[in-house]
């Protein structure tokens, strides 16, 4: 079935992270941090969905989280739910779907109080590659600021 319900299917299997990540968001800031990490990815509920456990080895200290994605077959969109391990609470969603190829989600959150409209897009490279990257906007999509990309390598 060519519904959406595979568009993750690709990310399956356990892979290597290499994380590139901005140190201050929407601050003006230059400086990224980068990290190793680890990430587990298998389907649940007979493929309407899948899971994932990261690793995230910061410079702080490490941490684990998992990311929890489900899709809706009738409306054909994926809603992405990340729960962060040093908090025990899930983000609010993120929804979208893959189209030519490149995989967009957008959500709502706050950021240190102030409203931020979330950007997720997702690449696949080849069967062992992909990337990941997040960007925040606080005017509306009028502007977006990248903050933090995943490179993935199978393994």
């Amino acid at each position: 079935m060519d519904d959406g319900r595979a568009d993750f299917d690709f990310f399956i299997g356990r892979w290597r992270v290499h994380h590139h990540r901005l140190v201050g968001r929407l601050v003006g800031s230059t400086r990224w941090e980068d990290f190793a990490g680890v990430t587990e990815t298998r389907k649940i509920l007979g493929g309407l969905g899948n899971m994932d456990e990261n690793v995230l080895e910061l410079p702080a200290g490490t941490y684990q989280a998992v990311t929890v994605r489900l899709f809706d077959p009738a409306r054909g969109l994926w809603t992405i739910y990340w729960i962060d391990g040093r908090q025990t609470a899930v983000d609010p969603p993120m929804i979208g779907r893959f189209a030519d190829g490149v995989g967009e989600f957008f959500g709502d959150d706050t950021l240190e109080g102030r409203a931020v409209r979330v950007r997720f897009r997702w690449f696949v490279d080849d069967q062992d590659h992909c990337r990941w990257e997040q960007a925040f906007s606080p005017d509306g999509e009028q502007t977006w600021e990248t903050n933090w990309t995943m490179a993935f390598e199978r393994g």
